[in-house]
């Protein structure tokens, strides 16, 4: 659904123009595949060679974020920034917006880049977390862990994704080991007896319009999206709270681009944020096969000042990721998979498939979410 606000005049930054993208995994991939599709030229900085996105873009910078006169460099020759994933340091961004716009700005990566930085903003914004506290030091966490009672998960506040970065502590001996195997600012988070994870995938223009896909169904293996699908099986009270609790983060924030919103989704049926990604997110990889628009166009037209389109889920469908383990007896056998007609193939261009490693996904097709999700 998409709706609009208020207008604010800005001239669109129109096909021919040529977006840089920091970062080059595979959300920069699809991202690069979009916006070429629409006639505009990529180009895409990161510290890699050879990567998912950089096989897509026009041209490949390769150099530390930390270089900000290359960032500079960069910057000058687009017209427009975005992020393919948060860990960017914001001095990066802060020099890139010296040249081109950046979208969603810097203070929005500032924020969600930090765990810390952003339970506090949602807290004071009074949107639902769960209960937490900042480690530092040994006595940080014997207080967070009276105050929270254990068992709790203890979380690297900056730099983790995918599982990493966080451990669940039954004691307080396994709390000191992980202060011994982290560093920097942590977190403390009390447990969520939840039913299931959703999230809200979502951009808001540069005029304030607003566009979603729904809720979507998340389960993970080993901390890392194992299947998602669309619609989530939720009643209309949780689509409709979700949505609402979306886009208020979306304005608190003043996002421009795409966001997504992690939910817990607990046993009585509330609604808990647990992570914010100011990107396009895994879960809303199935928007690539199954919408009118998918999160990445979404996320080149909210960019480029654009106005948003459809998110009009054209069939309900399925996403399975494709971790590096299924490697391990050699080439998967990707001809079995296409066997069935309405199951589409991604691969990311990754050359080296370690175990838990994104590698690519499959998206199915079907009459209902439930018959998509068995294929």
């Amino acid at each position: 659904m998409t709706t609009a606000s208020s207008s604010k005049r800005i001239d669109p930054i129109l096909p021919g123009s040529v977006i840089g993208v920091l970062g080059s995994g595979q959300l920069g991939r699809m991202f690069a595949i979009a916006a070429r599709r629409m006639g505009y030229r990529v180009h895409t900085l990161s510290p890699d060679i050879d990567t998912p996105t950089g096989q897509i873009a026009d041209r490949e910078v390769t150099s530390s974020y930390d270089d900000l006169d290359v960032v500079r460099y960069f910057a000058r020759g687009v017209s427009v920034i975005t992020f393919e994933f948060e860990n960017v340091p914001a001095a990066a961004a802060d020099a890139a917006a010296e040249y081109a716009p950046v979208r969603p700005a810097g203070r929005v990566l500032h924020t969600t880049q930090h765990r810390l930085r952003e339970k506090t903003f949602l807290r004071d914004n009074g949107f639902p977390v769960t209960a937490f506290r900042a480690v530092r030091n040994e006595a940080d966490l014997r207080a967070a862990a009276e105050q929270l009672k254990l068992p709790a998960i203890l979380k690297t506040a900056g730099f983790g994704y995918d599982g990493k970065g966080q451990s669940r502590l039954a004691t307080i001996d396994d709390g000191l080991a992980a202060l011994r195997e982290f560093s920097g600012d942590m977190i403390l988070e009390a447990l969520v007896d939840f039913d299931r994870e959703v999230s809200v995938v979502a951009a808001r223009g540069i005029d304030g319009s607003f566009a979603h896909w729904g809720v979507i169904d998340n389960t993970h293996r080993n901390g890392i999206l194992d299947v998602s699908f669309a619609p989530a099986k939720v009643t209309q009270q949780v689509q409709s709270r979700a949505i609402e609790i979306a886009r208020a983060v979306l304005e608190a924030l003043d996002v421009v681009g795409v966001l997504c919103v992690e939910f817990f989704l607990t046993k009585s049926g509330d609604l808990i944020i647990n992570e914010l990604a100011p990107r396009p997110h895994n879960s809303g990889h199935l928007t690539f096969d199954a919408s009118a628009t998918s999160q990445f166009e979404q996320q080149l037209r909210a960019v480029c000042g654009l106005p948003l389109g459809s998110t009009q889920l054209l069939k309900p469908a399925a996403m399975a990721n494709l971790p590096g383990d299924l490697w391990d007896c050699g080439e998967p056998n990707w001809s079995g998979a296409l066997a069935i007609p309405n199951v589409k193939l991604h691969l990311y261009g990754k050359q080296d498939p370690r175990p838990g490693r994104k590698m690519g996904h499959l998206t199915a097709l079907a009459e209902t979410a439930e018959e998509a999700t068995r294929l």
